[in-house]
């Protein structure tokens, strides 16, 4: 199993308060590195995120193993995946000799692209275009359409990123909360704010999904949630 103290040593970086959206996306995007580098032995960091992935093999490689959590996870929760999207076309692709910029890292990167709208079926408004990766532009929703690929992953079982484990946190306390008859002033406005604009993610959670847990879930040992939502309460994804 591959090691997850990296992930883990991003949780402070993940949840500091950010002065701008640029500050944000920086943060994402260290996040995000340091997951792909946990996943996948990789040297990525926020700087050279997109020169990381841009021949595309990495991201190919990611989404055939969603496809194989997702394999894994229907075999095990039949019932559950009744509900959910479930990804099930592999990704071909070339993983040698692969030039940056080249017909082949092009290739790479549109398999992946299409992947994701024809198996996770993520929004339009998520997505990002060939020529974003291979100019290095429109990093935010680079950025964004690898989140929700790692958010459909966790619904499978996948190690997610810090930010998606933060997510999950919150929304199982207002999951807990709701149960109760005590809907959470602090957290309601963070879910709308921080975790999730309605507009641009996927379908709501199906009901049965609340009764499993992520199995390679890395939790942070850091303060309470309620002191968590007060560090990124004025985060927001421009």
């Amino acid at each position: 199993m591959a090691d997850q103290s990296n992930i883990q040593s991003a949780a402070s970086k993940s949840i500091r308060p950010f002065k701008s959206s640029e500050e944000y996306l920086y943060a994402m995007k260290e996040d995000l590195a340091e997951w792909f580098n946990t996943l996948y032995d990789l040297d990525i960091t926020a700087d050279t995120f997109m020169e990381g992935l841009e021949t595309g093999c990495a991201l190919c490689r990611h989404a055939n193993n969603v496809n194989r959590a997702a394999l894994d996870f229907q075999m095990e929760y039949p019932e559950v995946a009744q509900s959910l999207r479930m990804p099930t076309k592999d990704v071909v692709f070339q993983s040698r000799n692969v030039v940056p910029g080249s017909f082949l890292a092009r290739d790479n990167v549109s398999n992946f692209i299409a992947w994701c709208r024809q198996e996770l079926w993520i929004k339009d408004v998520l997505m990002f275009e060939t020529n974003d990766i291979v100019e290095k532009c429109n990093e935010k929703n680079f950025v964004l359409c690898l989140l929700e690929v790692a958010r459909r992953g966790a619904k499978f079982g996948m190690l997610a990123p810090m930010l998606i484990q933060l997510e999950e946190e919150i929304e199982e306390e207002i999951r807990d909360q709701e149960n109760q008859g005590e809907p959470s002033p602090s957290l309601l406005p963070i879910r709308r704010a921080f975790v999730r604009k309605e507009s641009v993610v996927d379908e709501p959670e199906p009901a049965p999904y609340a009764h499993w847990q992520q199995k390679q879930r890395v939790l942070c040992d850091m303060r309470n949630l309620d002191e968590l939502v007060s560090n990124i309460s004025g985060v927001l994804i421009c």
